[in-house]
């Protein structure tokens, strides 16, 4: 058994303190408590406050290869979601299978690094680049749930249906690698991603469509009904302004609202983004039970707009957080962003109750949900994995700071190098800002990414 003392350990709304946690040889936490181990066990004291770790409900691996490299605006341009989209269009046309891997490992090892230890990788680089499907149609989901291996972060691999260009209009040429034909392609598809994720512990799977303007809305109704019923479903829903003049242009009704009036959405459904919905919708969603991922800092990058973050808690919704493009990958900042953007739209400094404590329970619970469809109510249990990011509580204002504002002190003025380290099943995989793999993961990431410019 591997023996650990923290400062303390957060256990939904209390603090254990101290936290003596046992883990045994498989990562099950197999002792939890504020008293010593009975037997006088080794111990290995960590001067820290452990949280669990936070889970991505949201990610687009493929798209790390090109952060930060879409940021120059010419003068007199006019850029935007979908100029960004062009520029996307033109990284995935240029990834093989090998570099797709390479490009994962290394963000997933900068998740880890940043305290995320499960990611959804929402996943639609299906084909090769000449958009004809390989051999293993799940090669590409393959890869990247053996990224997920040598990262060693839990991955839910999110295989989705991508059809058309835009709403009744046929795909691009562009698009060329994301395209399954019908639903009966994408779940032959979805079955071979199955086998991809069988007998992996560290791996499950998801399903979905990209979007309303991506499938056929007959089809998404085929696709929801006809699939796996015990599994999340993840869609990106009413992101952009002009998504939601299309989508009342073609199906005479707005995304979300065309959601809530076709499918039966409940709490193991993902809709993300959701940022332009009414008021009627807000509420009408948030009854549902499903669950709204959210992107802050892709979002704010891409010039989405703001969610109705304040209305929507209001009404008892149930979001999550993810990175998406990962233009940024730090947790506490996309939670930081959700109440900034309410405050600077409300004027008012306590747009929802228990502001740190409340953003931190809520991501947790829904990103849990997003990832397997179980909430599991305490974020550490007897039988359970053992997986938590560690802040270090020599920092200063930790230092000076109450049990009771740790959270606040960490949402709000925290970034990742207050990270001790993050373990995984037990074991750290991240000490001092560092990968165990770090060099190996950085060498073959970079040899992707000069093959790819060149």
């Amino acid at each position: 058994m591997k023996c650990y003392k923290f400062k303390a350990l957060l256990r939904n709304e209390n603090w254990l303190v101290p936290a003596y946690v046992g883990v045994d040889d498989t990562g099950l936490i197999n002792y939890l408590s504020d008293k010593p181990f009975p037997d006088g066990t080794a111990i290995e004291f960590v001067n820290g406050f452990a949280l669990p770790g936070f889970q991505n409900a949201h990610s687009h691996a493929f798209q790390y290869a090109m952060a930060g490299m879409a940021e120059i605006h010419r003068p007199g341009s006019n850029d935007d979601f979908w100029s960004w989209r062009e520029a996307m269009y033109n990284c995935a046309l240029r990834i093989n299978p090998d570099q797709l891997e390479a490009i994962a490992a290394m963000l997933y090892a900068e998740m880890l690094r940043n305290g995320y230890t499960h990611v959804a990788e929402f996943h639609y680089l299906h084909h090769d680049e000449r958009g004809k499907p390989y051999l293993n149609l799940a090669e590409t989901g393959e890869r990247l749930v053996a990224a997920a291996m040598t990262a060693g972060i839990r991955i839910t691999l999110v295989p989705v249906f991508y059809q058309r260009s835009n709403f009744g209009q046929a795909p691009n040429d562009r698009q060329r690698r994301f395209i399954s034909g019908t639903p009966d392609e994408y779940f032959q598809l979805l079955d071979d991603s199955a086998t991809v994720v069988t007998g992996k512990p560290h791996a499950s799977l998801g399903f979905g469509v990209h979007s309303l303007r991506a499938v056929d809305h007959q089809d998404i109704l085929t696709t929801f009904q006809q699939g796996p019923a015990t599994i999340p479903f993840h869609l990106h829903a009413a992101e952009q302004l002009k998504e939601v003049e299309d989508c009342v242009g073609f199906l005479k009704m707005r995304p979300v609202e065309w959601l809530l009036e076709n499918l039966p959405l409940d709490k193991r459904c993902h809709l993300v983004h959701c940022t332009h919905m009414n008021e009627e919708e807000v509420i009408r969603l948030a009854n549902t039970r499903s669950n709204v991922v959210l992107c802050p800092g892709t979002e704010g990058n891409l010039g989405d707009g703001i969610f109705p973050f304040s209305q929507y808690i209001k009404s008892g919704g149930g979001w999550s957080i993810g990175t998406d493009s990962h233009i940024s990958l730090n947790p506490l900042e996309d939670l930081r962003w959700l109440d900034y953007a309410q405050r600077l739209t409300k004027h008012k400094r306590n747009t929802f109750d228990n502001g740190a404590s409340n953003l931190v329970q809520s991501c947790l619970r829904s990103g849990r949900m997003a990832m397997t469809n179980s909430p599991a109510w305490m974020f550490f249990e007897i039988g359970k994995s053992f997986d938590a990011v560690v802040y270090d509580a020599e920092s200063p204002l930790l230092l000076r700071t109450a049990l009771e504002h740790v959270l606040s002190t960490l949402v709000f003025t925290a970034d990742s190098s207050l990270i001790s380290g993050t373990i995984v099943n037990g074991k750290w995989i991240i000490r001092n800002q560092r990968h165990y793999l770090h060099d190996e993961i950085k060498q073959k990431f970079l040899l992707a990414i000069r093959s790819i410019t060149a």
